[in-house]
């Protein structure tokens, strides 16, 4: 994040969150809210009862066509023929070296359609990769400016949101989405979240945005929802262990090398990076993302080095203090091999002096279920 605001882009709800006394940074492009009362007390609302996030940076693409689903299995590494009809899946759109251009949410809202949601920073170069790829019979289109986003996130989101809208929220399980009115506003409502918490994710017209981040705030406000920058969302996120394009993949990275190997569907048949993934499959990685915690004192925080014996054998990916636990936490791509398992010590360069730091099971937390 930066403080340079010159040419940046702003939401819809830019002076809500001046007025409100959001304190405003630049981030992948667009000048948005990093806090309001506080990382801390935003992150252990989140945890306990509920935030509003404004993330209506990020970028949406539309697939459609004959050749929708041939394109989007194409270009990503998931399967996404495995999707029914309001059911999202998270993925990797690859290069040919099977590394990220980035990585988005799919949503199928047709047999013939999807919804992509793509990183705010990215949004032109997806685009544009998509489309350089387009073989098939598809239609692509970038309708980000027809969408605001709102994020409710925690235990009490539900509760919430169920006030506005007269669509049933309970049946829609995680990482699946509906389509009904919100505060009679027509919304797109999916069950998803990038908090680590309970939640939903709306998409609706930005003429509408000041009135719905008003409204789920006023409906929020005995049960504790607070609104929330990007600061709190960044802290939830890494405590869930959640990727971060620009810090745990990026253009040089393998989903194999970034503990996604999950999302990677090698039996699905040709896709951009395939035969480079499954060659890595086959011999190994290189290096592996590993989660630490810190033993002395320090904050590990994104890029310093870490070292082993002295030498540098890699660089801490994201960190920082943990809100739930109380401690000092971080992500780092390290050798892969023994030697890295959780309980193995590391050092981390802070500044003039190292930290000793221990290595720790992903993710750091768990929502209780």
């Amino acid at each position: 994040m930066t403080t340079e605001t010159a040419s940046l882009r702003r939401t819809a709800l830019y002076a809500k969150h001046r007025q409100m006394g959001g304190r405003m940074v630049g981030f992948g492009g667009w000048e948005m809210p990093v806090e309001y009362a506080g990382i801390i007390p935003e992150h252990q609302a989140v945890r306990r009862a509920a935030g509003l996030f404004d993330v209506s940076h990020m970028g949406e693409i539309e697939v459609r066509g004959s050749g929708a689903l041939e394109l989007v299995q194409h270009v990503c590494c998931n399967d996404a023929s495995r999707l029914a009809v309001g059911q999202a899946q998270y993925t990797g759109l690859m290069t040919e070296r099977g590394t990220f251009v980035d990585d988005l949410l799919v949503h199928k809202l047709a047999e013939a359609h999807y919804f992509l949601v793509v990183n705010a920073a990215n949004r032109e170069k997806d685009f544009a990769h998509i489309r350089l790829h387009n073989r098939f019979a598809a239609q692509v289109e970038d309708r980000s400016d027809a969408y605001a986003q709102l994020a409710v996130q925690g235990p009490r989101a539900l509760a919430i949101l169920q006030q506005l809208t007269p669509v049933a929220l309970a049946p829609i399980r995680y990482y699946w989405f509906t389509s009904g009115p919100v505060l009679g506003v027509p919304a797109l409502i999916a069950r998803t979240g990038y908090t680590g918490e309970d939640g939903f994710e709306i998409y609706f017209d930005p003429a509408q945005a000041v009135r719905l981040w008003e409204a789920l705030l006023e409906a929020g406000r005995a049960a504790g929802l607070v609104p929330c920058g990007l600061g709190a969302r960044n802290t939830l996120r890494l405590e869930a262990g959640m990727a971060l394009y620009g810090h745990e993949i990026d253009d040089q990275t393998t989903p194999f090398e970034a503990n996604l190997g999950w999302i990677v569907k090698l039996g699905k048949g040709e896709f951009l990076g395939r035969a480079a993934l499954e060659a890595q499959k086959r011999t190994g990685v290189p290096r592996q993302l590993v989660g630490f915690e810190m033993v002395e004192a320090g904050i590990g925080r994104d890029g310093y080095a870490v070292l082993r014996n002295g030498a540098v054998i890699g660089r801490v990916t994201s960190g920082s203090p943990c809100p739930t636990s109380g401690k000092n936490i971080g992500m780092a791509s390290v050798p892969a091999g023994p030697g890295f398992e959780p309980g193995a010590e590391l050092d981390i360069q802070i500044r003039q002096r190292t930290a000793r730091a221990r290595i720790v099971p992903l993710p750091f937390y768990k929502r209780p279920r």
